[in-house]
């Protein structure tokens, strides 16, 4: 089973560079981030002659979620972060996919910092790792699939950069990432490569892809039933060199087929009208 995280960077204004990728590549499930559309404003007809089923939270101008999955329908279990209703940025949603729980997550960026975007951000990790707690403790396998807008390590960054006022690599924005993974989820990247430049985004300024000098942003983190069964992963480069692309190339890991297991149901939550449409319907 192949599952996949991508940054779009507007779903609609790349919607030929993502079918074109999903026609190559075939992964069976998809997290997009940043789809930069609201809800009726989602191609959902174009994703489903490529063959996917698709649940969706979209937002006008910034934001959107999305989770794909080849052949059929994901279940909606959640389409926000628990802990704070007042929070209306679509950067959360939650589904079952082939005895999965999964989750496409767009963190916030936090720049600049310090700052309220800082302060949010920051807020933000601390909801994800309340809600990541409950989701352990449900003993389901899960993936928290997504762009964490966090470089993890100096290691996720090119050499000699710049960026050290970049909330991005601020010590609190580390500290709250290391932390998930102290808490048991297995960051999948770098399980699978412990060393070594491993980029997942190059920005559109200054020759940032031509010159390779990129970050790793977008991240999997695997509960600990789940890691065991991880086979590979790769960053899809080519996708990245392609005209008109989003500045994150697709990411994807390979796992060995888990065995069925339906979410408890304390975990399932009605599924809302938009941003969902069964593939029976094509």
């Amino acid at each position: 089973m192949r599952i996949a995280t991508f940054n779009i960077n507007n779903v609609n204004k790349r919607l030929p560079n993502l079918l074109a990728w999903l026609s190559a590549d075939k992964p069976d499930i998809v997290c997009l981030q940043e789809l930069k559309a609201e809800d009726s404003a989602f191609p959902i007809a174009a994703v489903e002659a490529e063959g996917y089923g698709a649940v969706w939270r979209g937002q006008r101008t910034w934001n959107g979620v999305a989770i794909l999955s080849r052949g059929a329908t994901p279940v909606v279990t959640r389409r926000a972060l628990p802990g704070d209703p007042s929070d209306d940025q679509a950067r959360y949603i939650e589904a079952a996919v082939s005895g999965i729980l999964i989750a496409s997550i767009y963190l916030p960026n936090g720049n600049p910092q310090p700052g309220p975007k800082f302060a949010y951000k920051l807020a933000w990790f601390e909801r994800l790792a309340a809600h990541a707690a409950t989701l352990m403790a449900a003993e389901v396998p899960v993936i928290l699939a997504g762009d964490y807008n966090v470089v993890p390590t100096e290691a996720d960054i090119w050499a000699g950069h710049h960026e050290q006022d970049n909330a991005l690599l601020q010590p609190q924005t580390r500290e709250s990432y290391q932390r998930l993974l102290d808490a048991g989820w297995t960051d999948a990247l770098r399980t699978l490569q412990p060393e070594g430049p491993l980029w997942t985004f190059w920005g559109y300024l200054r020759r940032r892809w031509p010159n390779d000098k990129g970050m790793r942003l977008d991240h999997f983190l695997l509960s600990p039933g789940l890691a065991p069964q991880l086979l590979q992963f790769g960053v899809s480069r080519e996708a990245r060199g392609e005209p008109g692309a989003s500045d994150h190339a697709p990411v994807w890991i390979d796992l060995r087929q888990p065995m069925r297991r339906a979410a408890r149901p304390a975990l399932m939550a009605p599924p809302s009208r938009p941003g969902r449409r069964s593939m029976a319907r094509r």
